[in-house]
């Protein structure tokens, strides 16, 4: 199915009440920043008072705190960390693989370009609070990612590579490919990063939970956004029907009715997967469709983030 256009993605962006949204920023900054006395103090490794552990040296890191003594040990290129009171760091990978181009005409809009839209109003709630936020891409055509940044020109650089992504690749027998955006991922969001990963969840690789569960580990908080289009939700359909799948090669000739409950339960084993392993690693699973109130997904994003990290 061919995307919609970009125009769409604007529409509905422009559509969003932002002012619905401010209330849900606020809230999110007041667990962040501790505003609420005595509730937590909000954490971020760098130059500080308290040593908070090693980490990988990636370049460009300050060689202030680049680890000397283990270089010359074990001639492992490791940075020092510390504990400061400080902002958090908001990370939004963002599947852009061929399935998540599909739009029903239950939707106003592809999977796409709902999640592009939630992960262009995360942002904006994070540059406004002060974070930095980074933005980073399964498949997809004309999408390099964006290392992390604060302010209004994050925010607008966040809007333009968006509104430039265009779906593409078949990663479902490409695991490896799958695992290199993880790993480049997991190396840039230190420690106490917000990671959240917008995705149909459909024809990724076998073994592709286990792969993004690296992304909660170091004190990182992973929410997983699941984006399904309502007919994939529902399956409405009666009578003969053919499907098939956007990445890889399966089609299926069936009867609607017929197939539905068995659709639905597998459908929801998937997604139970996923759950499960998501909350053995302190992660959670957010449910949405591309016909959704894209606030509503924003605010449950914010609440699962906020239960793991506080």
């Amino acid at each position: 199915m061919k995307p919609s256009s970009s125009r769409t993605t604007r529409a509905l962006t422009a559509a969003i009440d932002w002012a619905r949204l401010t209330p849900l920023g606020l809230r999110a900054r007041a667990v962040a920043d501790g505003v609420q006395p005595g509730l937590h103090r909000s954490r971020r490794r760098g130059p500080g008072v308290e040593f908070g552990g090693h980490r990988v040296y990636v370049p460009g890191d300050d060689l202030r705190w680049l680890d000397r003594h283990v270089l010359m040990r074990t001639g492992r290129l490791l940075v020092r960390e510390f504990e400061t009171d400080t902002d958090r760091a908001l990370c939004l990978l963002v599947d852009a693989t061929a399935s998540m181009g599909y739009r029903s005409s239950q939707a106003p809009v592809s999977k796409f370009e709902y999640a592009a839209v939630l992960a262009a109003a995360l942002s904006r709630i994070a540059v406004a609070g002060g974070d930095a936020v980074s933005l980073d891409f399964i498949g997809g055509l004309r999408c390099p990612p964006l290392p992390g940044a604060g302010g209004r020109a994050a925010f607008d650089r966040m809007v333009e590579s968006l509104e430039a992504a265009r779906v593409g690749a078949d990663l479902h027998d490409d695991l490896d490919a799958f695992s290199r955006v993880i790993t480049g991922v997991a190396r840039r969001a230190r420690r106490g990063a917000i990671v959240v990963v917008l995705s149909d969840l459909v024809d990724l690789p076998e073994g592709s939970l286990e792969h993004t569960l690296a992304l909660a580990t170091s004190g990182r908080t992973l929410v997983v956004v699941r984006v399904l289009d309502p007919l994939e939700a529902l399956f409405p359909f009666v009578g003969p029907v053919r499907l098939w799948s956007t990445e890889g090669s399966a089609v299926v000739e069936t009867e609607g009715v017929a197939a539905r409950s068995k659709y639905l339960a597998r459908l929801e084993e998937r997604r139970t997967h996923w759950a499960e392993g998501l909350a053995s690693r302190g992660g959670s699973l957010v449910d949405t469709t591309s016909a959704g109130d894209p606030v509503a997904a924003v605010g449950a994003v914010l609440q699962a983030s906020a239960r793991r990290a506080w």
